[in-house]
């Protein structure tokens, strides 16, 4: 155990295969039973989530959900920060089509499906969609200096993704409704609070507490982790489904189409010299 994680147990020799055999631009795939890591890089964009970076996220969930003996999944982002949502040049020049929305939708449910336990390791910022992929995720922790932020309502498009139903869980429907509604920021002291996070810990340890936590559940046996992760997920997916959450993508759609919701997104991009 004093190499750390990295050290732990033999590679997946079937996931490294297949890693050899995916390019990846936007994110970087690493695995090693029994701990595999996901991380963004994209830090000159803050690791915007363009379509690009939502198709390779979905790609590198399904590898790791056939990858054996897994135990811990690492999600993380390089540089400044976790992650800065969807990435609004992207959308610029994407195909607004159904499809395209909803990507989103499709890497969250993908990453909410592997078998290993999930962590999310946030810092910097975290906004809009990235609150989706961490809510997909199974253990949030963050560091202290984190900020978080819901603006797709003054973007005037719905928090689409399967956002909804995910942040009702963990938030509660009041919050939820208010956050969302509101696009307030809020700190990593809050989002602790209202039961977001799991920990919130100083900017420096971050790495450290990431790492130390992701070992102690990887001393566990992979059959109860996966078993109580499929146990408690279907207990929350019978209380708050996200099955009707296709429907996002009609809703985006519907929305740039709206009127008054283009001249808000219109506003909220002047205003930020978009």
């Amino acid at each position: 155990m004093d190499d750390g994680l990295s050290a732990m147990g033999r590679s997946c020799d079937g996931t490294l295969e297949t890693l050899r055999m995916t390019e990846f631009t936007a994110l970087k795939l690493e695995a090693t039973s029994p701990l595999a890591r996901i991380t963004l890089t994209r830090p000159e964009r803050l690791n915007a989530l363009s379509p690009t970076a939502l198709r390779e996220l979905t790609a590198a969930a399904g590898v790791l959900a056939e990858t054996p003996d897994l135990k811990v999944v690492i999600v993380g982002g390089e540089g400044r920060a976790f992650s800065a949502g969807f990435d609004l040049d992207a959308a610029g020049t994407a195909d607004p089509s159904s499809s395209t929305i909803d990507l989103g939708r499709q890497m969250a449910e993908a990453v909410g499906a592997i078998p290993a336990l999930t962590i999310a390791r946030i810092h910097g910022h975290c906004v809009g969609g990235a609150l989706v992929l961490a809510a997909a995720c199974d253990l949030r922790l963050a560091a202290a200096s984190t900020r978080f932020s819901i603006p797709e309502v003054d973007l005037g498009i719905p928090l689409a993704w399967g956002g909804i139903p995910r942040l009702v869980r963990e938030l509660g429907p009041a919050m939820t409704k208010e956050l969302v509604l509101t696009c307030r920021p809020f700190t990593a002291a809050e989002a602790l609070s209202l039961g977001f996070l799991n920990q919130v810990v100083a900017d420096d340890d971050l790495e450290s507490e990431v790492e130390a936590l992701a070992a102690r559940l990887a001393e566990k046996p992979g059959f109860l982790i996966r078993q109580t992760k499929q146990l408690v997920d279907a207990s929350v997916e019978e209380a708050y489904s996200t099955r009707q959450s296709f429907r996002d993508a009609e809703i985006t759609m519907a929305a740039l189409a709206d009127e008054e919701s283009r001249a808000v997104a219109k506003r909220y991009l002047m205003e930020r010299g978009r």
